[in-house]
């Protein structure tokens, strides 16, 4: 179990040191941002949605490793998916990281997102992981504005 531990440490060290699909997205048609004034962690998710279909997603921000990790491991999780399937799994996560009394299970089919299991004993640090995963719900639902974890 410390093995597997250890790998989802370095899996959230390594997308915070290399965020991926971090930056300014063009062709962007929805947007919404969001802050965790508890940690100071702010994040803006940025989509181009198309049919239906998250086309590509991006994001911005600053923030502490687990959020920016989250933020990072979710937009690679979410391109090409449609937007039921990103609110469905926005509720899986959510589930899985906010479970306060350790009943809920790691939903399956969650791949890297499931290094963020661990979370949920430190609730502190809960809205850190689901930060951009609120941001994201706001921009699917085409509203551009200021999400808050509070």
């Amino acid at each position: 179990m410390s093995d597997l531990r250890d790998l989802y440490q370095e899996l959230i060290l390594d997308h915070n040191r290399r965020p991926r699909n971090f930056g300014p997205l063009a062709e962007a048609n929805r947007q919404a941002r969001g802050v965790n004034p508890l940690c100071g962690d702010k994040v803006t998710v940025r989509l181009h949605v198309e049919d239906g279909q998250v086309k590509d997603i991006r994001f911005e921000g600053t923030g502490c490793a687990i959020s920016i990790a989250s933020a990072s491991v979710m937009t690679e999780s979410l391109k090409q998916r449609t937007r039921e399937d990103a609110v469905g799994l926005f509720e899986r996560f959510h589930r899985m990281v906010a479970a306060g009394d350790g009943t809920e299970s790691c939903p399956p089919d969650m791949g890297k997102l499931e290094a963020f299991a661990g979370v949920r004993d430190y609730p502190a640090r809960v809205k850190c992981a689901t930060l951009a995963w609120h941001t994201l719900r706001a921009a699917l639902d085409g509203e551009d504005r200021a999400v808050s974890t509070e």
